[in-house]
C-alpha cells in the first residue's frame, strides 16, 4: 500500500519533502562554495564531536573541548557536519541527546577562528555552512533534545535551539552573547528562537535585557524542564529518561512523526498536508500498524 500511494502522488513536493534529510539550504547558486569553506576550517584543529549510539535507538552527541569550554574549533564545525550525516542514515535511531563534555554545553566559537576568519567574506560563508548544518540536524528524523550543563553561550545557545527540546541543570544558563562581541547570531539561532519563545521574547534575551539561567528559561518556555542533578553522568541518565516518553514505539512510526512536525515547521498548510498525506503512505499497512491493528482491533484506554 504504502508503494502504490507514493507512487500515484502526482504533487512534486512530495519528492521534495520525502527527501528533505540531506538537503541544504545554500549552494553554488548563492555564493557557498562547500569545498572551499571546508579547506578553511580545516586550519582550526582542537576539539572533536563524538557520536554514541545506543542499542534503545538514543544518539549521543557529544560536543567536546572542555579546555576552551567545548568552543567550536573550524574541525569541530566539520566533524559535526559528518555526524549529521551519519545520524541521517541510522535508520534504527528514534532520539538524539546533544551535550557538552565536563559539565558545560559550549562557549560558541574558538576565538581563534574568529579572529582569523575576520573578514565579511569568511563571515558569511561560515553562517552558511553552519546554517546548512544546523537545519540538516534540525530535519533529522529523530526527537532532540539539548542537555544544558554550566553554560551554554552565543553559538553554543544558538545549537540548543536546534534540537526539538531543551533541558537544564538547576544552575546552568544560556546567554546569546553576540551583541557582547558586535555581531548577531548567524548560525540560524535567531530565527529558531523566535519560533520557540516569540518575536518579544526574543528580543529580550538577544538584546542581553533577559539573561536565562534555568528558571527565567523554564519561565518563558525556552526549557522543558530542570533536571534534578548537576552530576554529569546523572544528568545524562536523566535526560535519556525524559526522553523515553517521546520514542517509545517502531523506529519508522517515530521517525514519520518527526518528518511530519518538520515538515508543518517549514511549508504552508497546502503542502505540509500533502507531506503528512505522503508520510503516512509510508507507515500505514507497515508491520508496526498491521501489528497494532491485529492486537488491538480498536484503541481503548
Amino acid at each position: 500500500m504504502a508503494r502504490s500511494l507514493l507512487k500515484t502522488s502526482p504533487n512534486p513536493v512530495k519528492t521534495k519533502l520525502l527527501h528533505q534529510i540531506g538537503l541544504s539550504l545554500y549552494n553554488t547558486s548563492h555564493g557557498f562554495h562547500e569545498e572551499e569553506v571546508k579547506k578553511k576550517l580545516e586550519q582550526f584543529p582542537g576539539g572533536s564531536i563524538d557520536l554514541q549510539k545506543e542499542n534503545n535507538g538514543i544518539g549521543i552527541l557529544t560536543l567536546n573541548n572542555p579546555s576552551k569550554m567545548n568552543a567550536f574549533s573550524g574541525v569541530m564545525m566539520l566533524q559535526l557536519l559528518e555526524k549529521v550525516i551519519e545520524l541521517e542514515n541510522w535508520t534504527e535511531g528514534k532520539g538524539l541527546i546533544v551535550r557538552g563534555a565536563k559539565n558545560t554545553f559550549s562557549s560558541g566559537s574558538d576565538l581563534n577562528a574568529v579572529k582569523a576568519l575576520g573578514t565579511p567574506e569568511d563571515g558569511m560563508a561560515v553562517c552558511m555552512f553552519m546554517q546548512n548544518t544546523l537545519t540538516r540536524f534540525m530535519r533529522l528524523p529523530l526527537i532532540s533534545v539539548a542537555l544544558v550543563q554550566g553554560r551554554a553561550l552565543g553559538g553554543g545557545a544558538e545549537v540548543t535551539t536546534a534540537c526539538d527540546f531543551r533541558l537544564m541543570t538547576t544552575e546552568s544558563e544560556i546567554r546569546f552573547v553576540h551583541k557582547e562581541m558586535g555581531i548577531i547570531p548567524s548560525w540560524g539561532g535567531a530565527t529558531r528562537l523566535v519560533d520557540i519563545i516569540g518575536s518579544r521574547q526574543a528580543l529580550r534575551v538577544l538584546s542581553g535585557a533577559l539573561k536565562l539561567d534555568s528558571e527565567k528559561a523554564l519561565h518563558i518556555g525556552m526549557v522543558e524542564d530542570i533536571l534534578q542533578s548537576s552530576d554529569e553522568t546523572e544528568c545524562l541518565k536523566e535526560a535519556q529518561e525524559w526522553l523515553q516518553q517521546f520514542i517509545k514505539g517502531p523506529p519508522e512510526v517515530i521517525r514519520a512523526l518527526k518528518k511530519s512536525v518538520s515538515c508543518c515547521k517549514e511549508l504552508c498548510l497546502e503542502e505540509a498536508l500533502q507531506s503528512e498525506r505522503d508520510l503516512l503512505g509510508t507507515v500505514w499497512g507497515g508491520p508496526a500498524n498491521l501489528e497494532a491493528v491485529a492486537r488491538k482491533g480498536k484503541f481503548n484506554k
